[in-house]
């Protein structure tokens, strides 16, 4: 992808692994959400202060790739005064099709009318694998206030094992499946139970 500076990155290698972000759609010509996007977020920007850009990013990236030059992206951010930290990008339109989707922050609306995609912000934290979803036109103060919560929970957190290195569930019996199902609420197996004695076995 090319950000608003001319700058060419690999968006996964680059800008998201080991990083805590947020991430949206726009694009420059939008006439509906994606002003008052841009202009809410500015003001998360200054409330979280130089956090941004040294321990948590912002990226916008164009939904309209054909129009949206790194310089209509560096004069679009200019207009908002973005400050540092915030990277806006364009790139192929099969790639941003690829990575909206992987975010999930494409929709069905997209297809038929730019206008027509979510405000959403794809808040997330990479290492420790933990990602939610906001509305990018919320309050802004909540939004900040939301979004550093979030990453300080996880500051200290762990990498989570990929599912794809999950492997093979394990295939649970039927009488296992029965017991979870019917009984487990309020029996173990040979351990006790908090409600009374065992009647499990």
């Amino acid at each position: 992808m090319t950000a608003q500076d001319g700058s060419v990155v690999h968006f996964y290698d680059d800008l998201l692994k080991g990083k805590s972000v947020a991430v949206n759609l726009i694009y420059t010509r939008c006439t509906a959400s994606c002003p008052l996007e841009t202009a809410k977020l500015v003001q998360v920007q200054r409330l979280l202060g130089d956090r941004v850009g040294k321990d948590i990013f912002f990226y916008s990236i164009s939904i309209d790739p054909a129009h949206d030059t790194p310089e209509a992206l560096k004069a679009y951010a200019a207009k908002y005064h973005v400050g540092p930290g915030w990277l806006f990008l364009t790139g192929k339109e099969e790639d941003i099709k690829l990575i909206a989707k992987k975010l999930g922050l494409s929709s069905l609306t997209d297809a038929s009318n730019r206008d027509g995609h979510l405000p959403s912000l794809m808040i997330g934290n990479e290492a420790a694998g933990q990602w939610m979803r906001n509305s990018a036109v919320d309050n802004p103060q909540f939004l900040a206030m939301t979004i550093v919560n979030f990453f300080d929970g996880y500051k200290n957190a762990k990498p989570v094992k990929s599912y794809a290195e999950m492997g093979q569930l394990p295939d649970p019996r039927r009488g296992e499946v029965l017991f979870r199902t019917r009984c487990a609420a309020c029996h173990t197996i040979g351990k006790g139970n908090a409600l009374g004695p065992d009647l499990s076995g």
